[in-house]
């Protein structure tokens, strides 16, 4: 665990420069907008230790998969977000030396991530080695107001010298990605071009022949008045550059401003990408870098008044849900169904940047309530489009009949995950999909949703389940054998209670969808019918008697749900009994260890337990939070958001709040020593939940919205504005009372602690005089 990030509310903070902990920095200040993002890299050159990272949004590369063996079914690739070009490279040389922090000696370095604008500044002052000294002050932004721009200001001052300062703005693609399996480029040069200040470079990707154009404009002026640039060498292929030198006095003020443009065929003709590009260029450049920084503050604004969340009393803690909340934000924003949450987001190449199911469960709530309706529904319309691939999934796995299984990694709706204990046993992903369409029907009413797309969907994931299960006469149920649940800790075991759970639920849900579309929509649900060879009489009855007649392992001693099979077979050793040099496990212990040990990667039975809460009494719940959280080593970044939800219901608030800082904090302290790699960005999701279903107790039962709050003793107050079914509003919980301001134009009824309250419409505030649960 690291401590450097000073804390403060809209500010993420690093002061003095220490390589060991620049990648790790590189993660944590990555800017993006949705379309386009970037690591938080040096615009100068630095030969210290460092990962580059500038990314496209669903630009891929089918990687070949790298194994020593093949199994029927095996993805025969990995795909991966690629890094792109990199349009902020500047080399800076001072009478021929060059700026390099890591040859350097540098003084006052600071590095600050400014949330609420939206853009990443840093400043430091450097001595070259024939003591020539800069002041240096950087600051840029990917724009969410345009998102085809991104734009950088570099200025330099002189202190203690004068000379000639030697600048080269470089669109550099001759890239590599760190984690390709065969030290392959994944890149080709179609073009590269300079017109006056505008550079350009076209590149294509091998395979997928993906096409991104990459345009800057260069300026540079010393002390307001503008310098000549000329075009670097011709003979570099995928780089193109501008190069000027300018004479320079002690104290001087020489400013470089780059404006970019990335130009992707995902959204225009090949044949006009660099006419795009220079008219992006050309907008940009009309308005210059403080009016697009203007812009960018003004776009930010209003994306924190519908997601921010106020706390009052703890700096830190407000600080990290700002930051979670301002990733998640700059990752996705929902104007495309094409593209989706990569776990890592712009931050880095870990997970590939392709779909897990961690969208489904954790980024969905947070879109439905901070966002348009438009932008979950994308996140869903996305897994429609890929249903024929789902499809082709399970033919190749052997099954049939329209059986839909949905990929645990993805770009296109392949398949392409490249370990085979998740590629072919991890198939709850298919039942959090299915959750996510109820979860977004239960919290927006659309249930023309389920017309139009979620039923069939539907279908194909029951009959993926009914195929998936078998009877057995032992245990006179259904089981379903060989998976590996949300423990991943767990290879290839037999019955694992939440995806029994999951599966069952799903073939309940599908059939009750299907009586609801067809009393609402009778037309379409025929040519569904049709569509689909959907046999309502036979495959109703069939999947409502494997649903009705599943196993599920249970332990009758302790009272609790079994995560599966043979589970207390396992020696029962508490997680508080291992040694602190032991841990994390995963980078500790073998394989063959971890796999025959009691531990738990992550919340699987509770997991369960949280999708399907209405289900379990308290007591219920209670037996197995406390038995499951003290087997759980907490080694995946989706697990303490869910073990802070739950421990709010059973008002533990010392855990909620211990498990709501370790998923808040899990990158700006470093948790789980992987920071450098990108930010756990799906997970973020789940720190933002910790708090609203978590501490406010929000949920959606009979089309009503409910709270059930209580405030960790650590928190004065809290607050935060939701969008639910037209109605916007702010909620705020102190220690005395729950006050909610409708800001929409009709009442709404909402339930506080189990008593319903109408709401009305304009500023009108209820102050609900009750003692909110405190720890």
């Amino acid at each position: 665990m690291k401590n450097y990030i000073k804390a403060q509310e809209w500010n993420i903070i690093e002061e003095g420069f220490d390589p060991h902990l620049n990648k790790i920095s590189e993660s944590i200040f990555s800017i993006g907008n949705g379309r386009m993002g970037q690591r938080a890299n040096f615009e100068e050159q630095y030969t210290g230790e460092t990962l580059k990272g500038n990314y496209v949004a669903g630009v891929y590369y089918p990687d070949k998969t790298r194994v020593g063996w093949w199994k029927n079914g095996y993805p025969d690739y990995f795909a991966k977000v690629l890094n792109a070009a990199n349009w902020i490279a500047l080399d800076i040389r001072v009478d021929g030396e060059v700026l390099d922090l890591s040859t350097s000696k540098v003084t006052n370095f600071r590095r600050l991530l400014n949330m609420k604008e939206g853009c990443l500044q840093r400043s430091f002052t450097a001595e070259l080695s024939s003591g020539k000294q800069l002041k240096v002050t950087a600051t840029r932004f990917c724009s969410i107001a345009d998102d085809e721009i991104a734009a950088l200001h570099y200025q330099i001052i002189p202190l203690n010298f004068e000379g000639t300062i030697s600048i080269t703005s470089t669109i550099d693609g001759d890239v590599v990605n760190q984690d390709s399996n065969y030290d392959e480029k994944f890149w080709d040069e179609v073009s590269r071009q300079t017109v006056g200040q505008h550079t350009y470079l076209t590149l294509r990707t091998k395979k997928t022949a993906f096409e991104v154009c990459t345009a800057t404009q260069t300026s540079i002026f010393v002390n307001g008045a503008a310098q000549e640039l000329q075009a670097g060498a011709a003979d570099q292929p995928k780089k193109v550059s501008l190069l000027s030198d300018v004479a320079v006095k002690q104290n001087d003020i020489l400013d470089i401003y780059k404006i970019a443009a990335n130009i992707s065929s995902m959204n225009y003709d090949k044949s006009e990408l660099q006419e795009k590009s220079s008219a992006a260029l050309g907008r940009a450049s009309k308005k210059g870098f403080q009016q697009l920084l203007s812009e960018q503050a003004a776009a930010w604004l209003t994306k924190w008044e519908g997601s921010d969340i106020i706390i009052e009393g703890d700096v830190a803690a407000q600080q990290a849900i700002r930051f979670n909340i301002f990733q998640m934000n700059q990752t996705y924003t929902g104007k495309d169904a094409r593209l989706n949450i990569g776990p890592k987001g712009f931050t880095g190449e870990k997970y590939g940047g392709s779909t897990y199911w961690d969208t489904e469960a954790y980024c969905i709530p947070f879109y439905l309530a901070t966002a348009s309706q438009e932008v979950a529904k994308n996140l869903l319309v996305y897994r429609y489009k890929h249903l024929q691939k789902a499809i082709e999934n399970a033919e190749k796995l052997g099954f049939n009949k329209g059986a839909a299984l949905y990929p645990m990694v993805t770009m296109n709706g392949e398949e392409c995950h490249n370990e085979w204990e998740i590629t072919f046993e991890e198939i709850h992903r298919n039942g959090a999909i299915a959750f996510a369409i109820f979860n977004y029907i239960r919290y927006t009413g659309d249930e023309s949703y389920l017309q139009e797309y979620g039923l069939e969907v539907l279908i194909g994931i029951a009959r993926f389940w009914k195929q998936r299960v078998n009877w057995s006469i032992e245990k006179n149920k259904f089981v379903i054998l060989g998976v590996t649940g949300p423990n991943e800790y767990e290879n290839n075991i037999n019955n694992n209670w939440y995806t029994n759970t999951l599966a069952a639920w799903c073939l309940t849900y599908t059939v009750e969808a299907a009586k609801i579309v067809e009393a609402k929509a009778p037309e379409l649900y025929q040519a569904l019918l049709q569509k689909t060879n959907l046999q309502p009489a036979e495959e109703f009855g069939e999947w409502i008697n494997i649903a009705d007649n599943m196993f599920y392992p249970y332990d009758e001693q302790s009272a609790v749900f079994l995560q599966q099979d043979g589970y207390l077979d396992k020696e029962q050793i508490m997680v508080a009994d291992l040694p602190e040099t032991e841990r994390p496990l995963n980078q500790k212990w073998s394989w063959d260890r971890i796999l025959r040990s009691c531990f738990i990667k992550q919340a699987d039975v509770l997991q369960g337990m949280y999708f399907f809460e209405d289900n379990y009494d308290l007591e219920m719940l209670r037996r197995n939070f406390e038995f499951y959280e003290s087997r759980t080593v907490h080694e995946s970044s989706l697990s303490p958001c869910v073990h802070s939800i739950l421990a709010s219901r059973l008002n533990d608030g010392e855990k909620a709040y211990e498990f709501y800082l370790r998923t808040a904090r899990l990158d700006l302290d470093d948790y789980n020593n992987d920071t450098e790699d990108g930010l756990h960005i799906t997970s973020m999701a789940g720190t933002w939940m910790s708090i609203v279903e978590g501490f406010a107790g929000m949920r959606v039962r009979n089309n009503q919205l409910r709270f059930n709050p209580f405030l960790p003793e650590q928190w004065q107050s809290f607050s935060f504005n939701i969008n639910f079914r037209g109605a916007t509003l702010n909620i705020s919980i102190s220690t005395s009372q729950i006050s909610i301001t409708n800001h929409s134009a009709e009442p709404i009824e909402i339930y506080i602690l189990d008593q319903a309250y109408v709401f009305h419409p304009g500023e009108q505030t209820i102050n609900i005089k009750h003692e909110v649960k405190t720890p």
